[in-house]
């Protein structure tokens, strides 16, 4: 019969619960008489019910069974194989670019490393990869949970016996507010966009009308600078409303343009028939890229800092909330998944909130109440607070 038990290490902090404590991650042993022969040896497993179910197997064959080998995939392998995956999952192109750069750098890092196999990666090895980042916060959390997909995929698929990069521990993080723009700074941008590309005849008085339709449309959409540029004509129709995407139950979620946007629209000219802002020949990103330039150069002539495309987002938010607009239609014309996201970014302006806020703490002056005690600290009291 063989037994088995758990030999701790000298660091362990359980060693004083018995060689039978099963919640630790030491070595597990076997003990005892197998096919008439004294067997004393490593389970290969840390697991306990797996070392059972290893033991019991010996015990019906009468002999040690070796497992199969897991079978050993490079890394190169793997990283196609995930990537095939994602394009079949039909992710989007902007996804498919991260986890295609991620896993670039992992075989660049593998090949230094001397790594070639998938399961060669541990532990220490994902900790000296993370180490090569240049991406800190917000990107360095949102790279490791790509990295940790990446890893599920390949122990999903049985080619390394764990997942390593679930025991990296995450990046600490702090999410600076994006404030919306005031009215002063919004008047400027739009001013300033009769000034960009002054000096460049008929195609800088082109270029200047695109750039003011796109910052209208940012302002009153809420689009996110990609879709606002790869927006194409047929999503606006002869009403004025622009369609955003259809919900889940089916109902298409649009929201109405003010007249001044639908004229700055329709003077975009000189791009495509079918978009506004894009030519359709390009990569979204590459002109994604181009518009984001444009708008880092109209910050810097309307003398706007820390200005960012995103901001017309939190503008056009931040406007629905102060004006009363419930949360949920504020979720559902961003195209949030969930009200959570929404309040996680914007609840300091919904004005409700802010209201009973407000009520709650003027609830707690003591503004014509008479004093409990007529003390000296009864009278400082009443100075600091009531005076």
């Amino acid at each position: 019969m063989l037994d088995i038990n758990r030999r701790h290490r000298r660091r362990c902090k359980h060693r004083h619960e018995g060689r039978q404590y099963r919640h630790c991650d030491c070595p597990i042993h076997v003990d005892g008489f197998l096919g008439g022969r004294r067997l004393r040896q490593i389970t290969g497993t840390r697991n306990w019910t797996r070392a059972k179910e290893i033991v019991r197997d010996w015990e019906i064959a009468g002999r040690i069974v070796e497992e199969e080998q897991p079978q050993l995939t490079t890394v190169a392998d793997a990283r196609m194989a995930f990537l095939a995956d994602a394009k079949a999952r039909n992710l989007r192109p902007a996804t498919l670019y991260k986890y295609d750069l991620l896993l670039r750098q992992l075989q660049t890092f593998a090949n230094n490393a001397g790594l070639t196999v998938i399961n060669q990666f541990d532990l220490n090895a994902l900790r000296k990869f993370r180490e090569s980042w240049p991406n800190r916060n917000i990107a360095g959390k949102k790279k490791l949970e790509a990295l940790r997909t990446f890893f599920q995929f390949c122990w999903e698929a049985g080619w390394i016996s764990q997942n390593p990069a679930t025991k990296l521990k995450a990046p600490k993080t702090s999410t600076p507010p994006t404030l919306p723009f005031n009215d002063d700074e919004v008047s400027k941008i739009i001013a300033t966009c009769s000034l960009y590309s002054a000096n460049y005849g008929g195609a800088g008085n082109a270029n200047a009308h695109r750039l003011r339709a796109l910052v209208l449309l940012l302002l009153n959409s809420g689009l996110r600078i990609r879709d606002a540029v790869t927006l194409p004509r047929d999503r606006i129709d002869n009403k004025g409303n622009l369609f955003l995407y259809t919900a889940k139950t089916g109902v298409p979620v649009k929201v109405p343009l003010p007249s001044t946007v639908i004229e700055a629209l329709s003077m975009v000219t000189g791009t495509c028939n079918q978009y506004f802002f894009w030519t359709g020949e390009s990569k979204p990103k590459s002109a994604v890229g181009n518009w984001q330039r444009s708008l880092r150069k109209l910050f810097r002539l309307a003398n706007i800092p820390n200005g960012h495309p995103h901001r017309f987002r939190h503008t056009f938010a931040a406007r629905l909330l102060q004006t009363g607009a419930g949360l949920e239609n504020v979720s559902r014309l961003l195209g949030h998944q969930s009200t959570r996201i929404t309040e996680r970014y914007y609840a300091s302006w919904v004005r409700e909130r802010q209201e009973q806020l407000e009520a709650d703490v003027r609830r707690t002056w003591p503004v014509n109440k008479p004093l409990a005690h007529d003390t000296p600290l009864a009278h400082e009291v009443e100075r600091k607070y009531i005076n």
